[in-house]
């Protein structure tokens, strides 16, 4: 797969910030009051389960995407250093 820098750079990018948001997302549902994620007797419902489950796999994709971001960030500055240009990085 060949992959320029600005696409490199998205993709890592975007992992990042899909680890921001979730993470702040699952802070918020952990502290959640309002009914929401915990019954009365203050065990975790379906909307819990639900969410958590949408917040490891954006998790889990956020890193796989980054993980492929960061691979062209470094394939292509070790491909500008050999060859002084800006050729696509290949993974």
């Amino acid at each position: 797969m060949k992959l320029n820098r600005p696409t490199s750079w998205f993709l890592l990018a975007f992992g990042a910030w899909s680890w921001v948001i979730w993470i702040t997302f699952v802070r918020n549902l952990v502290k959640d009051a309002s009914g929401l994620a915990f019954d009365d007797a203050g065990d975790p419902t379906a909307y819990f389960w639900v969410h958590l489950t949408l917040a490891i796999t954006s998790f889990v994709l956020g890193t796989a995407v980054g993980v492929i971001g960061l691979r062209g960030v470094r394939a292509n500055a070790s491909k500008e250093k050999a060859t002084g240009g800006e050729p696509s990085a290949v993974i």
